[in-house]
């Protein structure tokens, strides 16, 4: 995009109903006022909202309310969000729970854009993106103030809307945004810079019409082979033409020191009642939050290359010992499901007769690679478990036929729809950039003109028109790769991914509201299986554990080598103990690795570093078992700590409050 692709607020209805009102009472009658006691002498409330709200989980009955300012203090506009003190509409939000949301003093310097959703039932809500690419939780206004609120940034800052998407106001948008996100993340200065490379090929006969790719520098990585299973293993060190796709998701673990005093905004400890009296803040937390000082300036960037020699320090013991409690707890891992086994629960019409004694055996030994195929479509529910052999034969036929009709829909667009459709243009486009990045060191994939590359670009276009709302988002592919790779049948394999988003959907919302949930959900675990983990956390600006953000929304994808992946995914489908193991895998590793966090100091950079390295080094079977115990352990009160509908837990549609229904959505 470039400068002639945006547009000025100007043109945008709200902007204008809002100056014709003076810009509301709201932002202009405030505007002389000094701001609370806890603001700044010379800052002045140049907008005051109340009863903005957020939502941590994706229902309506829980939610957290508090007061959204914008602060204008000399040149500089800051936005703050603070939640009401003792006000709760859930006994199950504490107050601690609430400290975790509040957003206090962001410089709109560190803003990228801002996001205005209007859904066609229900409230107006924004969300607000950081220059580091993380977001905060989606701002409700109940009350009404949205098109004020923006009219009022426009009146102190460069705000623009994109001509991509007409709900996205760009903010200090001073070169192409491409370019900017690119240096945003401190990417390789090849792919930064845009170094060509081959594209996807075999893209449909609109070829004169079809956006260019943008080209990214690639190289195969190092592998080896696996015998009968024919798996290419990745290569498990830094690799600085790993997929772009992936690395905008790895953003998070690529921030400085900038992006995390930006993004630590999100989880600090300071409440305020509804009258705006702060509580007292910790010395650090003053110097963290020194936007109120006269002469404040924005940070500057954090010297990355400068050698760190670790501080060990006494590190708290573990409160549940947990290298006893896996040995009590933890059963051994047994070999994987073989065929003769697997005979052995079907009926002679090919029922499987006890469906949780299989889930349970698939739990703790995965599945034979022979076997996956068909395990695996009763896994992910493409199958039913009481199905016969000959009603498994009919449901393959009808879904066979129904994934064609639903295929044709994009294949039969013509070239001249093409000119005038553009979000078809733009996830095609978005599609075939990841598709050629996706996991092409396998055998599988690998290779130009690759026939398994042109399926799952396929698969991922058709799933695009099946679920309209949700659309394609980067990730997507490296959840139906492995899919793909085991069904080896492009029908099959688009049902078995429906499944899977089903649950995992959530994670790709725009207002990243299944992310924070699972996030919210590992923080309470974390609190409950370690608390002197958890306040460690706390006291380093960690606690928002954006450091397990890769681990959670690709399933740890990246973490395990391709075949201890499908492993880890099959056990993970069993449900067996919880939905939500894998929050307990997460927390498996982190307490594997406490004595290092910890005895080193880490803050939330070195953490993040330390993180992204333990990719390929991390053994499953070890950690599985720390995970059922850990499971085990928490019982109850651990099931109590995730909110229902938290991903991959089903939604529940009549509660949801975040289900996508903007009319801009395709």
């Amino acid at each position: 995009m470039h400068e002639t692709d945006i547009h000025d607020l100007s043109d945008d209805a709200d902007y204008a109903a809002a100056s014709k009102q003076g810009s509301s009472s709201v932002t202009r009658s405030d505007s002389s006022k000094r701001s609370s006691s806890s603001d700044p002498e010379d800052a002045q409330i140049v907008y005051l909202k109340d009863n903005v709200t957020i939502h941590p989980t994706q229902y309506a009955t829980e939610r957290i309310s508090g007061r959204l300012k914008l602060i204008k203090q000399g040149s500089s506009l800051y936005m703050t969000w603070i939640p009401y003190k003792g006000q709760s509409s859930n006994p199950r939000l504490s107050e601690k729970d609430k400290n975790l949301y509040t957003i206090r003093a962001v410089p709109f310097s560190d803003i990228q854009s801002i996001r205005r959703h209007t859904p066609t039932i229900g409230w107006q809500y924004v969300i607000v993106v950081l220059s580091s690419g993380l977001a905060f939780p989606p701002l409700y206004f109940y009350s009404g103030g949205v098109r004020e609120f923006l009219a009022t940034v426009k009146q102190h800052v460069l705000i623009v809307r994109s001509s991509e998407d007409a709900n996205v106001f760009l903010v200090n948008n001073f070169q192409d945004p491409l370019q900017r996100t690119l240096s945003s993340l401190e990417l390789p200065r090849s792919l930064a810079n845009g170094t060509p490379s081959s594209s996807f090929r075999g893209s449909p006969s609109d070829n004169n019409n079809q956006e260019r790719l943008d080209t990214v520098t690639t190289s195969e990585d190092n592998h080896s082979g696996s015998g009968q299973q024919n798996i290419r293993q990745r290569q498990k060190t830094h690799d600085p033409a790993r997929d772009l796709s992936i690395q905008v998701l790895e953003k998070f673990s690529l921030v400085t020191r900038f992006a995390r005093e930006t993004t630590s905004q999100l989880f600090r400890d300071n409440l305020v009642d509804g009258h705006g009296q702060s509580q007292s803040q910790s010395q650090g937390e003053r110097r963290r939050n020194n936007w109120a000082s006269k002469d404040h300036q924005p940070l500057e960037m954090a010297p990355i290359d400068d050698p760190i020699v670790p501080k060990l320090v006494p590190v708290p013991s573990d409160p549940i010992e947990f290298d006893k409690l896996s040995l009590v707890w933890g059963k051994p891992r047994q070999h994987p499901l073989g065929v003769e086994e697997w005979s052995s629960f079907l009926d002679y019409e090919g029922r499987i007769m006890d469906p949780d004694a299989l889930k349970k055996r698939i739990f703790y030994g995965g599945v034979e690679h022979n076997l996956r195929k068909e395990v695996w479509a009763f896994l992910l529910g493409y199958y039913s478990y009481d199905s016969t052999y000959a009603e498994r034969q009919y449901v393959v036929s009808v879904k066979t036929a129904e994934y064609m009709t639903i295929k044709n829909q994009w294949q039969s667009i013509s070239p001249e729809q093409a000119k005038r459709f553009t979000k078809f243009r733009e996830r095609r486009g978005l599609i075939e950039k990841d598709v050629v990045r996706t996991d092409r060191s396998l055998s599988f994939y690998e290779g130009d003109d690759n026939p398994n590359v042109r399926l799952l670009h396929d698969i991922l276009l058709t799933y695009s028109f099946y679920n309209f709302d949700l659309g394609y988002c980067q990730g997507m592919s490296d959840l139906l790769s492995p899919i793909l790779f085991i069904m080896q049948d492009e029908s099959e394999a688009f049902w078995c991914f429906v499944s899977l988003m089903e649950r995992l959907g959530p994670n790709f919302n725009r207002d990243q509201n299944g992310m924070h949930s699972q996030l919210f959900a590992l923080s309470k675990l974390v609190e409950l299986l370690d608390s002197p983990l958890h306040n460690y956390f706390k006291q380093n600006d960690c606690l928002n554990y954006f450091f397990c953000f890769r681990w959670i929304l690709i399933q740890f994808k990246r973490e395990f080598e391709y075949d201890k992946t499908l492993r880890l995914w099959e056990v993970l489908w069993t449900h067996y103990l919880s939905e939500h193991l894998h929050l307990y895998v997460c927390i498996a590793i982190l307490k594997r690795h406490r004595g290092k966090i910890m005895g080193e100091e880490m803050d939330f950079d070195t953490l993040l570093k330390f993180i992204n390295e333990l990719s390929g080094q991390i053994e499953l079977d070890p950690v599985l078992r720390d995970a059922e115990a850990l499971c085990v352990c928490a019982g109850e009160n651990g099931a109590a700590s995730i909110p229902p509908g938290t991903p991959p837990a089903l939604p529940i549609p009549e509660a949801s409050i975040y289900q996508q229904q903007d009319d801009e959505v395709l």
